[in-house]
């Protein structure tokens, strides 16, 4: 039966496979492999690595070099692979090839996207913060017009920091597909907490975590759940008078991963909690108002939560404290996306 599973595995998936024996000679190939090599099987049965990708470096490495091994491949047709090699305890060794042209084309077209928008948006809006500062310069201003001006000072800096989420939001919601591996979002957690410990400090904020050990492995975007962490910790210390505590709870079961951030900060209204996820919605709260922020951050999370099958909602108490908690499927179930 297991044979069978390792057959069926082996001849159908997308991702090339090689394996050598302790002597280094190639015994098996599957037909994917062949077809990003564009070679055929019979040329790799029997062969060693060094006669058969003498051309090719990156995979006569992934043989040679001992231990676990990562590289980019290139393949013919201006294609590319990640490798990735693992030595048997018989001293024989197995090469996984995966095609991430389109992956890697995706990324390139979205950085150039985000320095397209950063240029081309951020360069006007500099310039009219700039004015505004000359205005600031030129003599002296009445109450009402030194008011304006600080308008037109808060919004061009709100403008600037969003532009980048903004890029992120907008390819998102144009479908562009994510990356599905394996992630501990412990890891993630810890990643997210790294970040943030200056302002932490900064604010003399205690950031308190409490995260089930282990925790179950999900699959998804793990830079993309790091963003959502990141976003709702951030938010979380950003709202938040100085001294307080942070908590960070995490815990789940073979279904589902579900995280909570909570803070003892400004709190929101009844009347709002329903509206904070909308594209660009900030409190009316002026103490919110005072900081900066474009309303962007919490859409962000909630459609890349969305696109992984997960959901988020918030709760709180006016003047109390707010907690986000958001769930993901377990690597058991299927997620979406």
């Amino acid at each position: 039966m297991l044979q069978e599973q390792f057959d069926f595995l082996f001849h159908q998936t997308a991702d090339g496979i090689l394996i050598a024996n302790s002597e280094g000679v190639i015994e098996h190939a599957n037909p994917a492999v062949a077809m990003l090599l564009g070679m055929p099987v019979e040329q790799l049965f029997g062969q060693q690595p060094a006669s058969v990708f003498h051309n090719n470096p990156a995979l006569l490495n992934l043989f040679i070099r001992p231990g676990e091994q990562t590289l980019d491949v290139r393949l013919p047709r201006r294609r590319l692979a990640v490798g990735v090699a693992s030595s048997f305890s018989d001293g024989g060794r197995m090469v996984l090839l995966q095609d991430v042209t389109e992956q890697r084309d995706l990324d390139s077209r979205r950085e150039a996207l985000i320095t397209t928008m950063k240029h081309d948006l951020r360069n006007p809006i500099s310039a009219i913060s700039g004015f505004a500062d000359l205005i600031g310069k030129m003599g002296d201003l009445n109450e009402q017009q030194d008011h304006f001006l600080h308008r037109v000072r808060q919004t061009t800096s709100k403008l600037y920091e969003v532009i980048g989420t903004l890029t992120d939001l907008a390819w998102l919601e144009a479908g562009m597909p994510l990356q599905h591996l394996p992630f501990d979002l412990s890891q993630v957690i810890d990643s997210a907490t790294q970040r943030l410990n200056a302002i932490a400090k900064e604010k003399h904020i205690t950031i308190a975590l409490s995260v089930q050990d282990p925790l179950p492995r999900l699959v998804g975007d793990h830079e993309r759940i790091h963003t959502v962490v990141y976003h709702l910790l951030h938010n979380a210390l950003l709202y938040s008078e100085p001294e307080r505590v942070v908590g960070i709870h995490a815990w789940g079961d073979e279904r589902e991963v579900y995280c909570s951030i909570a803070d003892q900060g400004f709190g929101i209204a009844d009347d709002e909690v329903e509206l904070i996820f909308d594209r660009l919605y900030r409190s009316k709260d002026e103490r919110v108002r005072d900081l900066p922020g474009g309303g962007l951050g919490l859409t962000l999370a909630r459609r890349i939560l969305l696109r992984h099958g997960g959901d988020i909602w918030a709760s709180s108490n006016l003047g109390k404290g707010s907690t986000f908690t958001f769930l993901l499927p377990a690597a058991k179930a299927s997620p979406s996306g």
